[in-house]
């Protein structure tokens, strides 16, 4: 909104806003920032809703996409192709773990918890001791840290809970992160990303790439059932009318599954795979 929106638009009345002036914001953007100016068109629609709903504009929404800016603007899967995530081969992963856990420092302590807990790379660097209940081996991410802004109770295995300790014993003033940065405040993704590198030479992986092994594992090679995979990685499931059917978090059967995966990614067994290609790609995530 500040880079793009106010400088065009902060000296108009909401009711003054047309498509002429949705334009002068993102068409500029479409070709050479597309993500960027879909989000900042969708921001516009949102303001220009709630402007409508308080009385203060009348018509039709000028920002609207479907059946309006779609007509005057080419999608934007076509305007660039989507780059996906480059992820670890999850057959190569008891290699990876095991040399991750070669590795000292916190920034590979909290690789290893973001992987053991299939969390989002900015979820792990945010959390907090008081998340955590040790009594019952759970760590619950509140709405306002996750991409659904909803809840997200997440069931502890043994390993994840042993990186806790470490960071207990390594930190002697421990403050509220579990896992500070240098400077104070959350490490960077970038700090996550590099030692994630560092433990795969070679494969340009990404953190939200070991996501994407997590789920390979799970969907090619156990039995759990696809609504328990989706909600270990806190994915919303299906349309409304299924997600407003689904209330429960299928918290139970999750550990099953999350100790599962730290059993195989402490098992040898995991390398013996074929000869795959070490990285795959991770498609974009859409919930």
């Amino acid at each position: 909104m500040t880079d793009y929106v106010l400088p065009n638009l902060r000296a108009r009345s909401v009711s003054e806003i047309d498509t002429g002036a949705v334009l002068e914001v993102v068409e500029r953007l479409w070709h050479a920032k597309p993500e960027t100016a879909s989000r900042v068109r969708g921001r516009i629609e949102g303001i220009l809703d709630y402007a409508a709903a308080r009385g203060w504009r009348q018509g039709d929404n000028p920002a609207r996409w479907r059946g309006h800016l779609d007509h005057l603007l080419p999608a934007p899967g076509k305007v660039r192709a989507v780059v996906h995530h480059a992820a670890l081969d999850w057959r190569k992963m008891s290699d990876f773990m095991q040399e991750l856990r070669q590795r000292q420092g916190i920034a590979a302590r909290a690789v290893e918890f973001c992987i053991l807990s299939a969390a989002r790379s900015s979820e792990a660097r945010g959390a907090r001791w008081d998340e955590i209940d040790l009594s019952t081996r759970t760590w619950c991410i509140s709405g306002m840290r996750t991409k659904t802004a909803k809840e997200h109770r997440v069931p502890l295995s043994d390993p994840a809970i042993n990186v806790l300790n470490k960071m207990r014993s390594l930190l002697a003033n421990t403050g509220d992160l579990i896992f500070p940065g240098a400077r104070g405040g959350e490490m960077s993704d970038v700090a996550l990303s590099k030692i994630a590198k560092l433990c795969a030479p070679g494969a340009n992986i990404t953190l939200h790439g070991m996501r994407s092994a997590f789920r390979d594992w799970a969907g090619e090679s156990t039995s759990y059932p696809r609504e328990v995979i989706e909600m270990a990685l806190a994915h919303r499931l299906g349309d409304k009318a299924e997600q407003a059917y689904a209330r429960g978090d299928l918290f139970q059967k999750r550990r099953g599954l999350m100790d599962d995966w730290a059993a195989f990614c402490a098992s040898q067994a995991a390398a013996s795979g074929d000869d795959a290609a070490t990285v795959q790609t991770a498609p974009e995530e859409v919930a």
